[in-house]
């Protein structure tokens, strides 16, 4: 038997991608097997707009948009830098939130919603107070319905902005992504989420007043363009955090301290990079193989669906 060593090369790369993203240390943790199973194919199923989005590699580059952007909200962010493990334990906070996202995305809809009832029992025990961008104290819980639509509203846009950029067609269309992915809001108890893509911007501007830089931003900013990847790691995640900021709007970086790096000049850049990394991954994710497989059945078996 000849063993092809860039067949190696591509297999040991792809596994320790798998295993920095999803915390365990064979890359598959048991939560991506049971995507295979289930009652009916979720909530948004195979050709939906948010399989499309969150199924492609500029999630990537939208995951570091989305941290960034939490850190603009003086109220999110004390949720996250007093209550997560972040500092200690980036990748398992990593972990957790790519187990949240996926569930939701690729599951049935009965664990997804079991998902997202484990996510708004973590949010009930995150209190505290922090200082607005107007410099009074407020208090906060993780379960105040603006700080959930800041959240909701960050993660949508950043992941819509990547994808426009360095990824495919939408089925449907941007309106068509922030229209399902507003049931993913909803679930974890966001009031009213955005419907359409107008809706996004107009519920994004209306936080302007609300956010602020400061220290504590500085703070998370320098530790997510310093994020502890492995060595080899180090050269594309440069990638992704270059692009991630680049696609933000001018006021927010400059909110956070950020150069105003062209897109032009990162946009080939960072399409390089996850071209590569495509070709080490493949095509389709674990996780929506375990999905396809999962709805496959329930197209093929009468009464199913």
């Amino acid at each position: 038997m000849v063993i092809n060593p860039l067949s190696l090369v591509r297999e040991k790369t792809a596994s320790g991608f798998r295993r920095m993203v999803s915390g365990e240390a064979d890359g598959a943790p048991e939560w991506v097997t049971q995507l295979s199973g289930g009652t009916d194919k979720g909530f948004f199923g195979p050709g939906s707009a948010t399989w499309a989005v969150h199924g492609s590699l500029p999630t990537l580059v939208g995951g570091v948009r989305s941290l960034l952007m939490q850190a603009l909200h003086p109220g999110a962010l004390a949720g996250v830098d007093e209550h997560s493990r972040y500092e200690a334990d980036p990748l398992g906070r990593l972990s957790g939130t790519t187990q949240w996202l996926t569930v939701v995305t690729f599951g049935d809809t009965a664990m997804a919603e079991r998902e997202c009832a484990r996510v708004r029992g973590m949010h009930r025990k995150v209190t505290g107070t922090y200082v607005t961008a107007q410099g009074e104290e407020k208090d906060y819980k993780a379960t105040d319905s603006d700080l959930l639509r800041w959240v909701h509203v960050a993660f949508a846009d950043s992941f819509l902005t990547t994808h426009l950029v360095w990824g495919g067609a939408i089925p449907g269309g941007p309106d068509q992504y922030v229209r399902e992915w507003a049931i993913a809001g909803e679930m974890v108890g966001v009031a009213d989420p955005p419907r359409s893509f107008d809706e996004l911007q107009d519920q994004l501007n209306a936080f302007k007043p609300d956010l602020c830089g400061g220290e504590r931003a500085l703070r998370t900013v320098k530790f997510v363009r310093n994020a502890p990847v492995p060595l080899a790691a180090k050269p594309p995640y440069s990638a992704l955090f270059a692009g991630a900021a680049a696609t933000m709007p001018k006021y927010q970086r400059e909110l956070l301290g950020l150069p105003t790096i062209p897109l032009t000049a990162v946009k080939p850049v960072v399409a390089g990079m996850l071209g590569s990394l495509g070709w080490v991954l493949g095509p389709t994710s674990p996780s929506m193989k375990a999905a396809n497989e999962r709805a496959a059945a329930f197209d093929s078996t009468p009464g199913l669906t």
